[in-house]
């Protein structure tokens, strides 16, 4: 499950003809028009599909898919998710991150002190907010700022923090 990540969730069909409503849990919502495949996900299966048309209402996406034109053969995926491989994801500017790929990191500060580990990631509007749970199960809020959050390092899941004056009361 690692290679593929969540962009989406089918809410509610669209009309007659097999189109169907999606939730985006994507930052890019533009990131469907360039998509030509995507996986459904049952729970039993993962079912490549062609996608063959996509248009915007709101916040949500209407999706077409080839070879499914009537509404009995796409109601029953209510509530699926819509999965894409990492290589067809949006590509990612130096600094940033996929949210799941951070989860899970062990941080330490920047004096080699273990803080603990990472386990949401809270997005504000003016940066984000790292939620770290210690050993004796405590939550810091760490901002991903440049003073705080000196290093990330997905492939060894660690985070260096710097603790700013005022974090840990």
């Amino acid at each position: 499950m690692d290679n593929l990540i969540r962009v989406g969730v089918i809410t509610s069909t669209h009309g007659i003809r097999g189109e169907v409503k999606v939730f985006p849990t994507t930052d890019d919502v533009n990131q469907f028009k360039k998509l030509k495949n995507i996986i459904l996900d049952t729970g039993k299966e993962q079912i490549n599909l062609e996608i063959e048309g996509v248009k915007y209402f709101k916040q949500i996406v209407i999706l077409k898919f080839k070879g499914i034109d009537n509404i009995n053969d796409i109601e029953k995926y209510k509530g699926k998710d819509l999965l894409i491989t990492r290589e067809n994801a949006v590509k990612l500017k130096k600094g940033e991150y996929f949210i799941f790929d951070l989860i899970g990191c062990n941080v330490i500060t920047d004096e080699g002190q273990e803080l603990g580990e990472l386990i949401e990631v809270l997005q504000t509007g003016a940066n984000d907010v790292y939620v770290v749970k210690t050993k004796d199960g405590k939550e810091i809020l760490l901002p991903y700022i440049k003073e705080c959050i000196l290093n990330v390092d997905i492939e060894q899941k660690q985070i260096q923090a710097h603790i700013m004056p005022g974090l840990l009361d």
